[in-house]
């Protein structure tokens, strides 16, 4: 049986100007950062700006937001070259655990393969670590990924927005929660004393 690896995913996307966008835009992989953690260590760290297809020059917008500039996409990686090395990195088992920081990258991805006519390079169980977050502090609005980092009282990684940086603040996020979750399981079952406010019962029998 093959060991099971953990693969933090973190993509930024183009984005649309506004009004004048085109009606048929939508929303392509530009940057991609990967972290593939086995045996708990750090196997694997990957970055590249990717170029996009359909639209291929960015929108202001994109650029002020993200600090890309359009000199990085013309000089990235083919969408194709991604895939291919996301297909390397799956085991082609199950076993893998696919973690991203809400569901964007993984819908995002799945477009842009259909869009490229391309078979979508990835299989295992995917994790959206917000939602795990949202649930486990019983949050009622998702968290953004700085925030959470924040809210555990750490640093994030290199800077945000920054598809590798944010990859490894995801990666770095997981343990923390991970550690609270073993935490919780051994914790001692609580006692009676802890379940019944033994005060009130001392007076009824006084």
């Amino acid at each position: 049986m093959k060991e099971r690896q953990l693969i933090f995913m973190d993509f930024e996307f183009s984005m649309p100007e506004g009004k004048n966008s085109p009606r048929n835009f939508y929303p392509e992989i530009i940057e991609a950062g990967i972290v593939l953690i086995r045996n708990g260590n750090i196997e694997k760290q990957f970055s590249s700006y990717v170029k996009p297809m359909a639209f291929p020059k960015l929108t202001q917008r994109c650029k002020k937001f993200l600090h890309i500039k359009q000199e990085n996409v013309d000089d990235g990686m083919p969408f194709h070259e991604l895939v291919n090395y996301l297909k390397e990195i799956n085991d082609g088992t199950s076993q893998n655990k696919i973690i991203t920081w809400g569901n964007m990258d993984i819908k995002v991805l799945r477009n842009n393969c259909q869009q490229a006519k391309l078979s979508y390079p990835l299989q295992g169980e995917y994790v959206d670590l917000s939602m795990e977050y949202k649930r486990f502090f019983g949050d009622r609005n998702q968290t953004g990924l700085w925030k959470a980092v924040e809210e555990y009282g750490k640093d994030g990684i290199g800077k945000h927005h920054k598809a590798l940086d944010d990859a490894l603040t995801t990666y770095h996020i997981y343990k923390l929660v991970e550690k609270d979750k073993q935490y919780l399981q051994k914790a001692s079952p609580p006692t009676i004393g802890d379940r019944v406010d033994l005060s009130k019962l001392y007076n009824l029998l006084a």
